[in-house]
């Protein structure tokens, strides 16, 4: 059973065939999905008054929610990105390389850099930088502390372990 894959304004989502999507998930409009990316159960990926992008071998993980702003921004999400499960992302960035905790909020305009963390639970609001080398915590999200040389090391392997996991679901 495929995912729902559908246009909005006949704009149809651009998947790259190494990516796997499951079979509930929802994906509309203006998106595009990098090669080797993951996108999991129950997640809705809706590109319709904006753009979503989302780079190789990222990972989204199940009842994920990505939407975009009319005015404003898309959601743009770079190269080896690990969302954990039930997180919400609207009109934001987040560079290659981050990770975005379960259940955690990330609000229009928002940026999280490149080798920085997101705390599950977490609610960045809008306009806000997460800087690279710190945990963001809290709601409204705040710095808690720099990440230590061991959780940084562990984002990539993170990322390839899922873009693993998805190749395995694709091939199935």
């Amino acid at each position: 059973m495929p995912a729902l894959i559908r246009p909005y304004r006949n704009v149809l989502p651009t998947i790259d065939p190494t990516a796997f999507v499951a079979e509930t998930a929802v994906v509309s409009g203006d998106v595009v999905i990098g090669p080797e990316s993951g996108i999991w159960y129950g997640c809705v990926l809706r590109g319709d008054v904006n753009e979503i992008r989302i780079g190789a071998r990222t990972n989204i993980q199940d009842g994920t929610i990505i939407h975009v702003a009319r005015r404003g921004q898309g959601t743009y999400i770079g190269d080896d990105v690990t969302v954990g499960h039930m997180a919400l992302l609207h009109a934001c960035t987040l560079d290659s390389g981050c990770f975005v905790g379960m259940k955690a909020c990330v609000m229009d305009g928002a940026v999280v850099e490149s080798r920085a963390m997101v705390a599950a639970g977490a609610l960045v609001t809008p306009g806000k930088r997460v800087k690279s080398g710190w945990l963001w915590a809290g709601a409204p999200a705040r710095p808690v502390r720099a990440l230590s040389e061991a959780e940084l090391a562990y984002f990539p392997v993170s990322a390839m372990q899922y873009s693993e996991l998805a190749k395995e679901y694709r091939d199935g």
